[in-house]
């Protein structure tokens, strides 16, 4: 559940603006904006979406600052009301949505900074998704690296050891049985790199940028959507609450994101399908199941990124040199050093 996952973390202080009041757009500014939407989708080559814990509050697991979230109640000693276990969570319209989004062509990757594991259940594959903070169905190994999807959630959060042991499964040299660690990450712990390589390429690769169901306060993850932005890309945000980034977004929609994706889907000719018990990795045996991020898929988008970097500095008629090398650095640095830091506060 939320609110153990929650108290799994260390203590940390400043988990940023809390409790901030939700807006709602009248009806009818809804549809005019998912109509909208839905031809920014139509007119970009290469979209990603940023998922926060908004899209899963339908599925009964409580966001973290909203007007009802863990953090926000913990405030004034209270829990959540309603907090269903991660086991009996399913994706909800917008997880299934999504997943239908990419299989059809209209939006090229997710970067998700949940650890429900609903993205994966919902039959998303491992290559078009980051997860910035980790997944609860997943476990890691320290000595070879491999990841192993669980048909449980981890009892352990912050990268602990299990219980576990790698049972060395896929090709190459077996790893002798190393000790298996959740890959929740706590508040001091560096973003899993190659996951954040991948979601910082696809952001600044991206026409358009789509934020669902985040505050965008936690860095470097909230800040991602931004990096297209330079490049003329577009950022649009559909949140309930006030966000750090409002006032650089091409639109805001302020609904429920499951409605903004139903008018959006169904604008886009997309059906979104109902949830399959049977197509969720979580209900296959344990460990038979990997969800690694794979060395060609880095090289490849590498390749594809300096391309377009090269291009758009092109067409904008600067030193492709200069341009790029900055573009490079920003990569390498963000590769390196960034951290899950402090929430920030604009």
């Amino acid at each position: 559940m939320s609110c153990n996952y929650a108290e799994g973390l260390s203590k940390y202080e400043n988990k940023g603006i809390l409790g901030a009041t939700e807006i709602f757009d009248a009806p009818e500014t809804v549809e005019e904006k998912c109509e909208q939407l839905a031809k920014m989708i139509l007119t970009s080559k290469h979209t990603v979406v940023h998922t926060g814990a908004g899209i899963s509050t339908s599925a009964g697991i409580p966001d973290f600052r909203g007007p009802k979230g863990v953090w926000t109640l913990e405030e004034r000693g209270e829990k959540p009301a309603v907090n269903i276990s991660f086991d009996d969570a399913i994706p909800t319209k917008t997880h299934m949505a999504l997943k239908m989004l990419v299989a059809t062509g209209h939006v090229q990757y997710i970067v998700s900074q949940n650890i429900d594991g609903l993205h994966l259940r919902s039959g998303l594959t491992r290559e078009h998704l980051s997860e910035l903070h980790g997944n609860m169905f997943v476990e890691v190994c320290t000595k070879c690296r491999r990841q192993y999807v669980r048909n449980s959630p981890a009892p352990t959060v912050g990268k602990k050891a299990t219980g576990n042991v790698c049972p060395g499964t896929g090709a190459g040299r077996a790893c002798r049985a190393g000790k298996l660690i959740d890959n929740i990450l706590d508040w001091e712990h560096d973003l899993p790199e190659n996951d954040l390589q991948l979601a910082f390429m696809h952001s600044a690769m991206a026409d358009l940028n789509i934020c669902l169901g985040t505050t965008l306060q936690i860095v470097p993850s909230g800040d991602l959507p931004l990096k297209n932005l330079k490049h003329g890309g577009r950022l649009v945000i559909c949140n309930l609450q006030p966000t750090k980034h409002d006032k650089k977004a091409d639109m805001k929609i302020s609904t429920f994101v499951d409605a903004v994706l139903e008018k959006v889907t169904k604008r886009l000719g997309v059906e979104i399908p109902e949830f399959q018990p049977e197509d969720d990795p979580t209900k296959r045996d344990s460990y038979t199941i990997q969800w690694n991020i794979t060395s060609s898929a880095l090289k490849s988008l590498e390749k594809r990124y300096d391309a377009m970097i090269k291009q758009r500095t092109s067409l904008k008629k600067r030193t492709c040199s200069t341009t790029q090398d900055e573009d490079r650095e920003e990569l390498e640095r963000n590769s390196i050093k960034l951290k899950k830091e402090d929430v920030k506060d604009e």
